[in-house]
């Protein structure tokens, strides 16, 4: 009589009862940074994904909230209310009594429309099949028997108490606690859990493959499934430990999932099974995963005789707790310095290709600046000289060519000027259409210089045109027209996408009135520039004379006609 009050108390008090007010909401993805978990949905190839909903839908993170100040995974229930029956009461009185170090902790139930849901453990480390994926860690056969050792310990408990059965075992219902503790999750709770129709959707037939035949064969099965089923659902999660190739695997056949699952339901002699490998695990392994898939029920064995099975075949490794907890952090550890050596390793070749395009877009010393944090301020310089060129007839012969021709042509080109340009202490400033601008002098000033580099230069890639040849016209000559000028500019950086390190000034726009007013096959200079090259007497020079040049008048021109020694 006492035992039956104490038991209506129990189920009057509901202590599973959880407020929503209670439950505070996390950042997922700092969790997920901090865990390093991903419990993530995949359904290519033979990943089908990780923690389900209680429908059984595919989600693909967990969702999580803080509850008494503890990270816990919430569970929402796709109900619109929920009535508290005495078999619904029964059934979270029974999910707060079972408490195992292999079952995930029931903490309890919100049932307070919207936010209906089941709040358990949460375990970061992810899910078997997480960490079946992971690269971070290497799953030598101690740690897999540990693992599996961890289910079975979980079910033999599972099946001895109210429970009685799973209903869905599966590797991505098996969570990994911070201590690379296996934990079984998503038992229990029949009444909560809905039966959903039958849907031709691939993710449907996936969920299915740890789903024993007999539970396929049934029409809408009970969740919670059978402790038979249980045992086949263990044998689909054992391959997928002894292979690590993902759920079901087949060799050397390809079967989408639910060719696999209507092969499965139909039997056959004998019937369709994963694939055993025995190069990668014992044949005793072999021989127990055979008899957990057993299509008939009644041959499968029970989860204290896998347990016997598992200690035989791994006599003489020990099974030290301690010992074995050990031997899982010391691996973990290993790996991680491993892991964070390679990707340190990748971190500094990404960080040297990131480098040498920062150097490729921006002159050198401005992308230093940029490197160190500052701020790069727009600069004067007093005397540079800035060259510009352009292809004469390039409209027209853009207009006789198709549009993939006419980028072969503009990349050989300027990859033939790029070679060329490296010779001298100039900087290409940007190339546009036909259009191509080098200037000397800046960033890095270098005095008078800058009229002799640019004018060496310049004699070079015109010798380098008359030789060019032109891919689907070998017979025509490619005309470059080129114009230089000299004097003081202001540059700087302009844009956060996409950055382009831009000259302003008259200076741009009268060395771009060179180049437009010059001739093909010529260079074309200003007097200003021709100024600063008499001071080097080893150019060929020739007066073009006076011309008209928009927005300044008349000016007078020269050419630049070579060089009669590089001594100076």
């Amino acid at each position: 009589m006492n035992r039956k009050l104490k038991l209506e108390s129990e189920l009057a008090a509901q202590l599973w009862r959880v407020s929503w007010d209670d439950v505070q909401k996390s950042n997922l993805d700092k969790v997920l940074r901090k865990t390093c978990s991903r419990l993530t949905m995949s359904l290519k190839g033979s990943n089908y994904g990780s923690l389900m909903t209680m429908e059984g839908h595919f989600q693909i993170y967990t969702k999580t909230g803080y509850y008494k100040g503890n990270l816990a995974a919430i569970k929402y229930i796709n109900k619109k209310r929920i009535e508290l029956t005495r078999k619904v009461l029964f059934e979270l009185k029974h999910m707060r009594d079972v408490q195992n170090e292999h079952l995930t902790r029931f903490i309890g139930a919100c049932i307070d429309p919207p936010n209906m849901c089941i709040i358990t453990e949460y375990c970061p480390r992810g899910s078997l099949q997480d960490l079946m994926e992971s690269d971070s860690i290497t799953l030598d056969w101690m740690f897999r028997y540990s693992l599996i050792n961890d289910i079975v310990k979980g079910m033999a408990f599972l099946h001895n108490s109210v429970i009685v059965s799973h209903g869905n075992l599966k590797s991505s219902n098996c969570v990994v606690d911070s201590r690379f503790v296996l934990k079984i999750t998503d038992y229990g709770l029949e009444s909560l859990r809905t039966c959903s129709c039958p849907e031709d959707t691939h993710a449907f037939y996936a969920r299915k493959l740890w789903t024993a035949p007999e539970l396929l064969r049934t029409h809408c099965p009970s969740p919670c499934g059978t402790q038979k089923g249980d045992v086949y659902s263990f044998g689909i999660i054992l391959q997928e430990v002894a292979l690590l190739r993902g759920v079901f695997y087949l060799d050397p056949q390809t079967l989408t999932p639910k060719d696999i699952i209507q092969a499965v339901i139909q039997g056959g002699v004998p019937p369709l099974r994963p694939s055993l490998c025995f190069h990668s695990h014992s044949e005793e392994l072999g021989v127990l995963m055979q008899r957990c898939w057993n299509e008939e029920p009644s041959e499968r064995p029970d989860f204290n005789t896998i347990k016997i099975q598992l200690r035989k075949q791994h006599r003489g490794h020990g099974s030290n707790i301690l010992d074995n907890l050990l031997s899982r952090m010391e691996q973990y550890a290993n790996n991680l310095e491993e892991l964070v050596e390679e990707r340190t390793q990748a971190y500094h070749e990404e960080k040297r290709k990131a480098e040498a395009l920062l150097y490729q877009i921006l002159p050198h010393s401005v992308a230093e600046q940029l490197k160190r944090g500052e701020t790069v301020q727009a600069e004067a310089f007093d005397s540079v000289t800035i060259y510009f060129s352009d292809i004469v007839g390039f409209t027209s012969l853009s207009a006789e060519s198709t549009p993939l021709q006419v980028v072969t042509l503009l990349n050989d080109l300027y990859t033939c000027f790029d070679a060329i340009i490296d010779n001298f202490d100039v900087y290409k400033v940007e190339t546009i259409g036909d259009a191509y601008m080098v200037v000397s002098g800046l960033p890095v000033r270098n005095g008078k210089l800058h009229a002799r580099e640019v004018a060496r230069m310049s004699l070079a890639l015109l010798d380098a045109v008359k030789s060019f040849r032109i891919r689907h016209r070998p017979k025509q000559q490619l005309k470059l027209r080129i114009g230089i000028h000299s004097g003081p500019v202001c540059a700087g950086v302009v844009g956060l996408k996409m950055p382009r390190y831009c000259l302003f000034g008259d200076t741009v726009n009268t060395a771009s009135r060179m180049e437009s007013n010059g001739e093909a096959l010529k260079i074309h200079m200003s007097e200003a520039t021709l100024q600063v090259l008499q001071e080097f007497t080893c150019f060929k020079l020739q007066l073009r004379g006076e011309i008209e040049v928009k927005g300044k008048g008349r000016m007078r021109t020269y050419w630049l006609l070579g060089e009669e020694s590089t001594n100076k």
